[in-house]
């Protein structure tokens, strides 16, 4: 297969985990305007640079999973190796979903062990089958799959923690190096022959999560998707790995990422709110999580079976032999079907214990019951796998010779290749079927069952069955596997309760066949229409939804090693360069300033909440400046900042979003709506108190015009379900009322109707204009959503007043995100940085021209 891109970039992995040679990264372009980064920003967004053309107008799909679907044997006579596709694979049966028209290019490990002097011939063979092969060396192969996949995340992810060395392995930090390289490796080999600009990549599995850090820091601006086939676990789970910040900012680096259930999402989203301090919310109905001005989309849809291809094997001869074969064997007698990995999480030995429960509660089923349970080989080794291997022996033999005899056996237990055409027989035959998994991310057996179960018309007349006769089936099914959601006529059970599941097996026996024919065609209308095409084409048209603004935004990429991330905002926003600003402000005669308080110039993390000296001298000395009106415009009580700001006798003061307002220290306190009516904290007042007093963490702080519910101590999905629910409340008890409700950054506050901070901003401009003093300067710095206010207020007010010339506008927020301000700062560092470039531009004016400015201002 051709190559589509040749270069490589540098290895992202910090501490030295990854060994594998690398292309050094060539230097990045640089802009050099004022108050305008760089598009690389050091890093490079190589989306313009690369070698890649665009010339290819089929669509096309890069699959990437930790295994090709194919199948790999030596030829006995040539020794060459030979390949065919595994037609029972999912990557497989997911282009179902698409047109022919698209192209799937697989991108994945083989099953066996290929020598390096034969990988160049593989390769080149596997283009015909549009695989390309990623080589893993032995030893890393081994480290990144049986030690870190396999010891380690899928343990984990399945709730299983490694309390003492006897059962599970403690994290090995070799591991998770071979789990980076690993990853880089796949990375790499998705860089040899994608197109950036037109190609989707999708990625599989908890074995590759860390790969799309690799390829975002490559392509900016790649659409990626990523597919978890396993669960995710609570937060109280996941936030025992080490490792745990550089796979979620791995997965984040996706445009889209998918779930099979609404709880693997929920753990998702809970895990980046507490360790991340990530939000989220809903957005047109899809779930999106804000990350660096990027939305990362969430999508939960479980996946389907291939219709087709299970009824194929229906249709087989050798199918229709065997069904008939197993209903002479087991006529007059219920048959119970388990099909499961022998593993740890199946639950089989549970199973077991449940039928002997059932045969020991009804006795009259004994001889007339069968369990048929069939182990898929294990996936893993290990001293807990031969432990589940051993009980389950032991539990089987132990029923069968309490409740056997010399021609009934109550388990019969099938540990051997099983051929699908036999598994299908079994499916076809069963009465029931239970998945009693103690932890499973979806588990397609109870789909497969559903459908054989229904048949086709081919094995109707091979086994001599009427084509309309009523079709019944029984599921139980794991409360704690994926399917479960999706099969509301299943009866669920807790796999640990051995009493209930017993029971539940013996009701699914015993229902009257018009409710099993109900549930069946209830299940079958399910799993016939959310089929595999239907998911993979689902999650298609999501990621391209997720990628459609891709080129409207400009991009760049922060942070080193897998905390890589791009940064993603608006063409126009920019990084205010302090230069830029100066250069401004020292050419202008007649400033407005307008500052935030908290987050602002003071940082928000900080526990001194009160200005630093530093804050205090810059403040001071803009103040001094006659050309400057300065204001601190601030949620806090009047009360609290005219205390801590008392050195600067010149500031403006706007508290409580402007309901006070002070021009100077020695002005009086005005009040924006004077004899407002403020009857309604009474109503407020115990509202807040009752949430308060329920959710631990949180208090109420109680201002002049305001009530402000603060949760920033309380635990972060707890207080943000606690900050709707209140925001509900509140806003049908105030529906009469002349307050308003606002949720902000870990708040939920209540003021009068029409208290804004845009409207001090607007009031002290227009004080400007009406004296003959309209401003030919406007800097506005703010880092909250009540601060949007006053940015889209100084727009509104100077664009609606015919000035002489406009003035310079400078509306700034503090963090990269998306705003109505044009410029951005990092951080309260930065701001106090640049406005330390604007003091010191105030004091470096020669003593003459500062006195004749102000006689010239004393006389205007």
């Amino acid at each position: 297969m051709a190559s589509r891109s040749s270069v490589n970039f540098l290895d992202l992995a910090s501490g030295g985990l990854l060994d594998i040679p690398h292309t050094p990264r060539g230097l990045p372009r640089v802009m050099t305007v004022p108050g305008i980064i760089s598009d690389l920003d050091g890093y490079g967004n190589n989306d313009e640079d690369s070698d890649v053309s665009s010339s290819s107008s089929r669509e096309r799909k890069i699959i990437v999973a930790n295994m090709l679907p194919l199948h790999a044997k030596r030829d006995a006579e040539s020794g060459k190796w030979c390949f065919s596709l595994d037609e029972d694979s999912l990557l497989l049966h997911l282009k179902d979903g698409f047109s022919l028209e698209s192209e799937f290019i697989y991108v994945g490990s083989l099953k066996v062990d290929i020598d390096p002097s034969e990988q160049e011939e593989v390769a080149q063979k596997l283009e015909d089958f549009n695989c390309v092969p990623t080589f893993l060396p032995h030893d890393l192969q081994k480290k990144f799959y049986l030690g870190f996949c396999k010891q380690q995340l899928w343990p984990l992810f399945h709730y299983m923690l490694p309390m003492c060395p006897d059962h599970g392995d403690r994290f090995d930090r070799l591991l998770w190096q071979a789990y980076v390289s690993a990853n880089k490796l796949f990375a790499d080999k998705v860089m040899e022959v994608i197109n950036p600009d037109d190609d989707y990549v999708w990625v599989h599995d908890y074995h590759l999560m860390v790969l799309p850090t690799f390829l975002r820091k490559r392509f900016n601006r790649i659409k990626l998707g990523f597919f978890l086939h396993s669960p995710f676990p609570s937060s109280e789970i996941y936030r025992t790995l080490p490792v745990r910040d550089e796979i979620l900012r791995g997965l984040l680096n996706c445009d889209l990422i998918g779930f099979h259930t609404f709880d693997y999402a929920r753990h998702f989203l809970s895990c980046c709110s507490r360790m991340l301090g990530l939000d989220y919310e809903s957005k047109r109905g899809h779930i999106g999580l804000d990350y660096f001005g990027r939305t990362v989309y969430i999508k939960i849809l479980p996946v389907g079976v291939h219709m087709g291809r299970l009824e194929s094997v229906l249709d087989l001869p050798s199918t229709s032999a065997k069904v008939r074969e197993l209903q002479k064997r087991f006529d007059g007698k219920s048959v119970i079907l388990g099909i499961d990995d022998m593993d740890i999480f199946k639950g089989i030995s549970l199973k077991l214990l449940a039928l002997e429960h059932l045969l020991q509660l009804h006795t009259k089923m004994q001889g007339h019951i069968v369990l048929v349970q069939i182990v898929n080989p294990a996936r893993s080794s290990g001293k807990d796998v031969q432990e589940a291997r051993r009980e389950t022996y032991l539990t089987a033999k132990r029923i069968n010779e309490v409740y056997g005899s010399p021609d009934y056996e109550p388990v019969i237990l099938i540990d051997r290749h099983v051929p699908r055409y036999e598994k299908s027989a079994y499916y076809a035959i069963a009465d029931c079927c239970i998945v009693n998994a103690v932890r499973d991310g979806m588990n397609l057996v109870p789909y497969k069952y559903i459908v054989c179960r229904q048949g086709t018309p081919t094995l109707d007349a091979a086994i001599g069955r009427y084509a309309e006769s009523p079709r019944t089936s029984m599921l139980v099914v794991s409360e704690f596997i994926g399917c479960s959601p999706s099969l509301s006529g299943a009866i669920r059970v807790n796999p640990w309760d051995i009493e209930a599941v017993a029971e539940a097996l013996h009701l699914a026996v015993c229902l009257s066949d018009s409710e099993k024919q109900l549930r069946h065609e209830k299940h079958y209308r399910y799993v016939s229409t959310h089929d595999v095409a239907y998911w993979a084409r689902s999650f298609a048209q999501d990621l391209e939804r997720a990628c459609h603004d891709h080129y409207s935004k400009r991009c760049w990429g922060i942070g080193w090693g897998l905390g890589f991330r791009v940064v993603s905002l608006s063409p126009s926003f920019r990084r205010l360069s302090s230069d830029h600003i100066v250069s401004a402000y020292k050419r202008t005669n007649r400033r407005a300033i307008f500052l935030d308080y908290d987050g602002t110039v003071v940082p928000e993390t900080s526990i001194i909440k009160s200005p630093s000296p530093e804050v205090i001298d810059i403040l001071k000395t803009l103040c001094s400046d006659p050309k400057n009106t300065v204001f601190i415009v601030s949620g806090r009580g009047r009360k609290t900042l005219s205390d801590w700001l008392a050195p600067c006798e010149m500031l403006g003061i706007a508290a409580e979003h402007g309901y006070f307002i002070r021009w100077s220290k020695t002005s009086d306190w005005e009040t924006s709506h004077p004899g407002a009516d403020l009857e309604w904290i009474r109503i407020v007042e115990p509202v807040m108190k009752l949430y308060t007093e329920a959710t631990d963490g949180s208090s109420i702080e109680t201002k002049e015009s305001a009530l402000v519910w603060q949760y920033q101590d309380a635990d972060p999905d707890f207080g943000s379900c606690q900050a709707k629910e209140m925001l509900d409340h509140l806003e049908n008890v105030l529906a009469n009322e002349p307050a308003v409700v606002k949720r902000g950054q870990h708040i939920v506050e209540v003021k009068p109707q029409g208290v804004t901070k845009g409207l001090v901003a607007e009031k002290v401009l227009l004080q400007m204009v009406n004296s003959g003093r309209p401003p030919d300067f406007v800097m506005c710095v703010g880092d909250d959503r009540s601060d949007e206010d006053m940015f889209e207020s100084i727009l509104n007010t100077l664009s609606s007043h015919s000035l002489p010339a406009p003035p310079e506008i400078f509306a700034c927020t503090v963090g990269r995100k998306p705003s109505k301000a044009k410029y951005y700062l990092d951080d309260a560092v930065d701001v106090v940085k640049m406005l330390k470039g604007l003091a010191d531009a105030t004091n470096s004016k020669p003593r003459y021209l500062a006195q004749n400015q102000v006689s010239f201002e004393s006389a205007v």
